[in-house]
Order: C-alpha cells, then structure tokens, then sequence
C-alpha cells in the first residue's frame, strides 16, 4: 500500500497548532481571571502550563503517527484505505459503488499543492471516504483512473 504525500505531516501540524493556539488562549485568559480570586485552589498559569505541554506533545508527535498509519491503494475493482493510530480502521470501497468523486484542498493544503479525494458511495452510512494528503496531481490521476473504471463499467 502507499504512503501519503510526506507534505502532510507539514499541513496537519499547522492545523493542530491553530487548534491549540485557540485553546492555550482560553487556558491563559481562564488563568488571568483567576488571578483576581483570593480563594484560588490552582497555582497561577498551572492551567495554561498544561495546555502548552499537551500542544507540544500533539502538534509534534501526533501527525507523524497518522502519516505512519495512512495507506491507501488504488486496485482493480477496489479502493482500499487503512488509517488509525490507536484504532485501526482498514475501508474497502468498490468502484462500482462509486457515484461520484471530488478532489478538494483547503487553503493550507494548496500552499503545499496537495489535495483530498472526497469518494461518494451509494447509501446513507459512511457514504463519503476521503484520502488526505495526496499531491495535487495525484489526486487529479486516481480521480481519473477511478471515473474511467465507472464508466467502462457502466456500459
């Protein structure tokens, strides 16, 4: 099976540090109106310390481990998709299933040109699969490989 685009773990940590960065400011405006209280139980910036260590710890580990656990492989009549740190999830989608596809990148992604392929299946439960990290072009090729396989099938 195939890695994702190494540019990934660069977009994921990005993406943790704005989440944190969001976080760590409530932590510290939490510990500023404590300051004020005269019965305060916790030491000042106790809460914001903790924070900071959780952000570090996920901004710099967490995205390498999800790039070690995606893989995806484009096969004959199948997408196959594996991904999971602590809980691995293998998803076989059949091409014909397929209805169709998307191939989507937020802001962050397009300054490291990559891009998701968003898959719609048939059904109403986990109808959407989508593979992130995948080099613009890349996801352009499977796209087309994909829609080319749908409508061989189709006739």
């Amino acid at each position: 099976m195939k890695p994702l685009a190494p540019a990934i773990k660069s977009v994921w940590r990005l993406k943790i540090a704005l989440f944190w960065v969001i976080v760590l400011v409530i932590a510290i405006s939490v510990d500023i109106a404590g300051i004020a209280k005269a019965d305060r139980t916790l030491p000042l910036g106790l809460i914001s310390a903790v924070v900071l260590v959780f952000a570090i710890a996920n901004v710099t580990i967490l995205p390498s481990l999800r790039y070690r656990f995606w893989r995806y492989d484009l096969r004959a009549e199948e997408l196959a998709l594996t991904r999971g740190i602590w809980n691995r999830v293998h998803t076989i989608v059949p091409l014909r299933r397929i209805q169709h596809l998307d191939v989507s990148q937020d802001v962050i992604e397009r300054n490291f040109d990559l891009g998701r392929l968003v898959v719609h299946t048939a059904g109403t439960q986990s109808s959407n699969v989508v593979l992130p990290g995948l080099d613009f072009e890349e996801a352009e090729r499977l796209r087309s490989e994909v829609k080319h396989f749908i409508n061989e099938y189709a006739v």
